[in-house]
């Protein structure tokens, strides 16, 4: 079980942890890896977690784990806050709800649409536009599978968060998830096909230096670049 983390800037980690419904066919091309990432963020309001995946309960990375992030909790002193990019990412979100619930506080916010498909209690939703904890914000993407997929912008750091809208592929690169990330219906690749890159088009004038992907390697810099390409190039799979 490899469990890894990486400050990117003051506050702001990255960690990755093994997916526990990945299998060896899931890293067929165009697929997905074993390892997904998560954000963890300290803001003036608290710790902010974004599709947050702990390592299995009864392992040593869960303990580390869990050890790590009490004591920032505690070091805080602040509610804790879960953001969620779908609906297919509520990984850990229930756990950190539970243990953090009591003192100081804790709440899942998740996009308004995924609301009825969520396990896990939700205390809000939000929608595209909104400023949410940690100055993040929220932008919708369209066409993929559902209509609740959203992309974060953290401003001070100028990081987009995907979910599954785009794809670390290496070497300071992403592409966007090929056509079977969408609804498997007529009407969903038509969305896909007409909806999906054009929604991720305004992104590009976030200039964005950043691009922290729940999927692949993340892009640390030249972010702007590395989404332009990406919105030019073949979808994950298909080069």
């Amino acid at each position: 079980m490899d469990v890894s983390a990486r400050e990117l800037s003051p506050g702001l980690w990255r960690w990755t942890a093994p997916h526990p419904d990945w299998t060896p066919e899931k890293d067929k091309p165009g697929g997905w890896g074993q390892q997904v990432g998560c954000l963890y963020l300290e803001s003036p309001e608290g710790i902010v977690l974004i599709d947050p995946l702990a390592p299995p309960e009864g392992t040593e990375e869960a303990r580390r784990f869990w050890e790590a992030l009490d004591a920032d909790v505690a070091r805080l002193g602040k509610a804790v806050v879960v953001l969620l990019g779908n609906r297919f990412h509520q990984r850990s979100a229930q756990a950190v709800l539970e243990r953090y619930r009591g003192k100081p506080g804790a709440r899942i916010l998740a996009p308004e649409k995924a609301r009825p498909f969520l396990n896990c209690e939700i205390a809000s939703t939000f929608r595209a536009g909104d400023s949410l904890p940690g100055g993040v914000q929220a932008f919708a993407v369209s066409g993929l599978d559902g209509p609740d997929e959203t992309v974060f912008f953290l401003p001070e750091v100028r990081a987009l968060v995907c979910a599954d809208a785009l794809i670390g592929a290496g070497q300071g690169r992403v592409r966007v998830p090929p056509a079977w990330w969408a609804q498997n219906t007529p009407e969903g690749q038509e969305r896909y096909k007409k909806e999906f890159r054009a929604s991720l088009t305004p992104l590009m004038e976030l200039q964005p230096e950043m691009i922290l992907t729940s999927h692949g390697e993340p892009v640390l810099t030249g972010g702007a670049a590395a989404l332009a390409e990406a919105l030019d190039s073949l979808a994950w799979g298909s080069e």
